[in-house]
């Protein structure tokens, strides 16, 4: 059956550009053998989209993409740069240097099998791609680095939709000032729920809240710490288990401007409310915290629903994965999930896009 592409990599995120990186580096052909397609605008991946106090010297860090080092995109004295202008500016370059040629704005919908003829097959030889603005690219193997953060997750609460104040999550944050005056509830355990906490907390008052202890650490994260969490997370996954949080794993470090928090006793945590009212949040206990503001930083999910037609998720919700770095789909070894599991992290996603590249041509006979 004729083809548009051997290989598709959806996403031109720190995943897909490893990935297309090292598919060069194997011999094949970018809008030749292989297209990466992505659905922003510009480049980025999801770092265009951060919020504006994110900056290099705040963000959690921005790892080296294969074969160009960040640093040396950098101009002097932009330490303090928004993460949101300089990470783009590093994945242009980035793209132009190894000649990617990322297809903007594409957002591939929906991924299914065909025969011949057009009807369902499973696991058919064609990987029919069907995109908003690209029409249907036919493929042979996928690469899939679509990420979370176009999956923002919300826990469901009682009451939540009587609250008369503002909700948002994570996703949408862009400056604190906007929260002057009024009281903030933060809802969430993670790197970003304390960064957000931090900046809120110096121009409002704010309740933080969540559903276990957060754990803090003085010492740096150092690579064995790296290695146990990401070792605990591909254990989940080669089991069909949904990813769990990394933080879970490996705690919160306890830098400067957390301790700089905590005496201001924005740490103080409180267990997770029993319901909203209109007003605020209600304890299981009867206790209330009046507010006009519910974030929600309660983290993101897999946005892999574009591939729901494949039935790739197991009865538990999670996908079986297997390959080196548990990159490969155990049900379907044409596709690659990277970003996904244990290869969520920046550093996790530059391993992830070389094994997936090197698997998928081998399986596939290509290179």
């Amino acid at each position: 059956m004729p083809t548009d592409f051997d290989l598709l990599v959806i996403g031109a995120g720190q995943a897909g550009l490893s990935a297309g990186y090292h598919l060069r580096r194997l011999g094949l052909r970018p809008e030749q053998d292989f297209l990466i397609v992505d659905h922003a605008p510009g480049p980025g991946g999801a770092w265009q989209f951060r919020w504006p106090s994110l900056t290099l010297t705040t963000v959690n860090r921005v790892h080296d993409l294969p074969g160009m080092s960040f640093a040396e995109t950098l101009p002097p004295g932009s330490e303090s740069a928004p993460a949101a202008t300089a990470v783009p500016h590093y994945y242009e370059l980035y793209e132009k240097h190894f000649d990617l040629r990322v297809r903007r704005q594409v957002s591939v919908k929906v991924v299914c099998d065909r025969t011949e003829d057009g009807s369902p097959a499973e696991h058919g030889p064609i990987l029919n791609a069907e995109t908003d603005s690209a029409g249907t690219i036919r493929v042979r193997g996928l690469i899939n680095g679509t990420g979370t953060w176009e999956h923002p997750f919300i826990p469901r609460y009682r009451g939540a939709e009587t609250f008369a104040g503002r909700q948002l999550h994570t996703h949408d944050y862009r400056t604190a000032a906007e929260f002057a005056g009024k009281h903030v509830v933060v809802v969430g355990g993670g790197i970003s729920a304390v960064q957000l906490l931090d900046e809120i907390s110096q121009v409002t008052s704010t309740t933080w809240v969540t559903r276990t202890e957060p754990i803090f650490r003085d010492a740096s994260f150092g690579p064995e710490d790296g290695r146990a969490a990401v070792a605990k997370v591909e254990d989940r996954v080669r089991r069909g288990l949904p990813p769990g949080s990394v933080v879970s794993v490996t705690g919160l470090r306890l830098d400067d401007r957390l301790r700089a928090a905590q005496t201001r006793g924005a740490l103080h945590r409180l267990p997770m409310f029993d319901h909203i009212e209109p007003d605020g949040v209600r304890w299981a206990d009867g206790s209330f915290q009046h507010a006009e503001v519910i974030l929600w930083a309660t983290g993101f999910r897999s946005a892999l629903d574009h591939l729901a037609p494949l039935r790739l998720r197991g009865p538990g919700g999670g996908i079986t994965m297997t390959g080196r770095l548990a990159t490969q789909v155990a049900t379907d070894p044409r596709i690659h999930l990277i970003g996904y599991g244990p290869s969520a992290s920046t550093i996790g996603a530059n391993r992830a896009g070389r094994a997936a590249a090197a698997e998928l041509t081998t399986y596939l006979g290509l290179g």
